[in-house]
């Protein structure tokens, strides 16, 4: 006799038609997992601290973003965010989105750093953070949910490679945080 995964029920008869209802989704966490997940559903999407601040109104639409890369301004070296045209046309630009690729995930100087939590997947939460991320201090503090995907697919987030610019992309729009004084 054949058996379910869940449990020792026997399994069906081959060709029966069965809807199974998985257990709770977060029943298979450790208590520490558990903790770390409450801890994310219970922060609120807060504005990043100083010294970052949004770029323009911080969610440009963008309809069908697939994916995001940066460039440095061959001029003054400031961050780029192109899809290599005007001062970078025909230099290749690595890119991160639907198709892979990664963004970087530390800032130089300052011990910033980037996570992508998933505590009610699909939805995805963009975490800025200082030290231990997560998992010590608390929002707003030493970290802050500073994105939260629920209305259309992350497609990337992380920082340039000066770490100057911090950049979250969806399906449909893209969020840009800069620490720099000028732009």
């Amino acid at each position: 006799m054949y058996t379910t995964d869940f449990d020792s029920t026997p399994a069906p008869p081959c060709g029966t038609l069965v809807a199974l209802i998985a257990p709770k989704r977060h029943a298979l966490l450790t208590e520490y997992q558990q903790k770390l997940r409450d801890r994310c559903l219970a922060a609120p999407v807060m504005p990043a601290p100083e010294p970052w601040r949004p770029v323009l109104d911080n969610r440009t639409p963008i309809g069908g973003l697939l994916g995001i890369g940066f460039a440095t301004h061959p001029g003054n070296g400031h961050d780029l965010v192109c899809p290599g045209f005007g001062p970078i046309a025909g230099v290749p630009v690595r890119t991160a989105g639907l198709f892979g690729g990664g963004l970087h995930s530390g800032a130089a100087g300052g011990g910033w750093t980037v996570d992508v939590v998933s505590p009610e997947w699909p939805h995805d939460q963009v975490i800025l953070s200082t030290g231990y991320g997560i998992h010590k201090g608390q929002a707003g503090e030493t970290w802050w949910h500073v994105f939260h995907a629920d209305y259309s697919e992350l497609r990337a987030a992380g920082f340039s490679p000066s770490g100057q610019t911090l950049a979250v992309a969806t399906s449909s729009d893209l969020s840009l945080w800069t620490r720099r004084g000028t732009h």
